[in-house]
Formats: structure tokens, C-alpha cells, sequence
């Protein structure tokens, strides 16, 4: 029996020492960061929304390294060191993504070696050009251009157009303390809209607030912001 129990412990220190090398690899520490692009121009979405993928192949795991991007369209992952794939789901974000034959989902590879910096391009639908935003008798006054980006067969008509307010940086349909919209039937020119929204009272008192315009396209769930502006009034 004691020979036995020998036999015992040794496998049982045999195990615990397996599971304390489990348990001390190191934390995925390669920085991998950047920004939904057009042009050169980041694309600003809602914050948490808009979601990407990463695949590392050949390692055993078939699911993917889940993300979502800023609300200015930056983005930033922790990686180990190696070979991914980058995508984007489909019906996610206001553009068009890289698609391959049958709807496929086209991927980006990256080599991962050390902390790197790799912008995403894509195609919005649309973009708010030369949004002034200002504040005057209680209210938010936004005036902007649309630029019309895909005008092939792929292109989508505006449901509507918002200015968002809030008290934080954080501003979307989700984060707001006030609106001002028109529908997409209404707008007549795509140069010179204009649109006004009301500050209410905030509590605790503040004397700026956060804004953006937003465009909702038919069709597509996720809107495409101009840059955010703090306005003080």
C-alpha cells in the first residue's frame, strides 16, 4: 500500500505542475491598432457597434478573435505574435466591405511581429462634409454637405439625417440628451442642410455639450457620423 501511495503523489505532482505551465503562458501582449479609413479619411461609426473578426490559422482555434470598432472608427487589440486574417462581418457597418464570389467575405491577411499600426479602408455609402456646429439661443445649429460615395448599382438612398447631442463624448441614437432629423425624401440638395436642436437642462449644470450628424441609409442598420465636436455655450 505505501508503494502504492508513493505512485499517488508523484502522479498527482505531476498533474499540478502541468496545470501551473497552463496557467503561466504569457497574455497575448502584440499591439495591433488603427482606424476605418476612406480615402485617407476616418470613418466614424457608433461606439461598440460596429464589429471585426480576427482568424489565426493553424492554431487549433476555429472561432474568431472578436472586436468593435470606436466611435471615431479606431480600433486596438492585444495579439501573440503570428499570421491572421482580418474581416469584417456581413451587414455590418455603413459601407461596403471587400466580397469575394457567392457573398463570401473577402479577408486581409496580417503578419503580426511586433506593435504595428494598420488602418482599414473602406467604401461608405455616404460622408458628412464640412459639419460647423454651433450653439446659440438654447440650441445646437449643425449646417453640412453629404457627399454621395457609391453611385453604382450598389448604392442606397438616406432615410434620414440626425443631429445627436449629448453631455458626454459618447453621442448616437444610444447616447443622446436631444435630436433634431430630417427624412432622406426631404433634403432637396445634398450642400447646405441645416438642422437645430434643442439643449435641455442638464443636471449637474454644464455649459457645452457633445455633437455629431448622423446618417441613417436605408437598409443598413449602422450610421456614419461626422467628426464629434464639443460645443460650449
Amino acid at each position: 500500500m505505501k508503494i502504492k501511495f508513493q505512485y499517488i503523489i508523484l502522479i498527482l505532482t505531476l498533474f499540478a505542475s502541468y496545470g501551473c505551465k497552463k496557467d503561466n503562458y504569457d497574455a497575448p501582449s502584440v499591439s495591433l491598432k488603427g482606424r476605418l479609413i476612406y480615402n485617407g479619411e476616418p470613418v466614424n461609426v457608433e461606439y461598440n457597434r460596429v464589429p471585426f473578426e480576427l482568424y489565426q490559422p493553424g492554431y487549433g482555434k476555429t472561432g474568431p478573435i472578436n472586436g468593435a470598432f470606436g466611435q471615431d472608427g479606431s480600433y486596438s487589440t492585444l495579439l501573440f505574435a503570428g499570421d491572421y486574417k482580418f474581416t469584417i462581418p456581413a451587414n455590418q457597418g455603413p459601407f461596403r466591405w471587400k466580397e469575394l464570389s457567392a457573398g463570401k467575405r473577402d479577408t486581409l491577411a496580417i503578419k503580426v511581429s511586433g506593435d504595428q499600426t494598420l488602418d482599414i479602408e473602406v467604401t461608405p455609402y455616404y460622408m458628412v462634409r464640412n459639419a460647423a456646429i454651433t450653439a446659440a439661443g438654447g440650441k445646437v445649429n449643425a449646417t453640412f454637405n453629404i457627399e454621395k460615395v457609391i453611385t453604382d448599382a450598389n448604392a442606397r438612398d438616406i432615410e434620414k439625417v440626425t443631429l445627436f447631442i449629448n453631455k458626454t463624448q459618447f453621442v448616437s441614437g444610444a447616447d443622446q440628451i436631444g435630436t433634431a432629423e430630417i427624412n432622406g425624401a426631404d433634403i432637396a440638395s445634398l450642400n447646405n442642410i441645416t438642422l437645430s436642436a434643442n439643449i435641455p437642462t442638464i443636471t449637474p449644470t454644464q455649459n457645452y455639450v457633445f455633437a455629431r450628424v448622423g446618417i441613417k441609409i436605408s437598409g443598413v442598420e449602422d450610421l456614419v457620423f461626422s467628426p464629434l465636436v464639443k460645443v460650449s455655450y
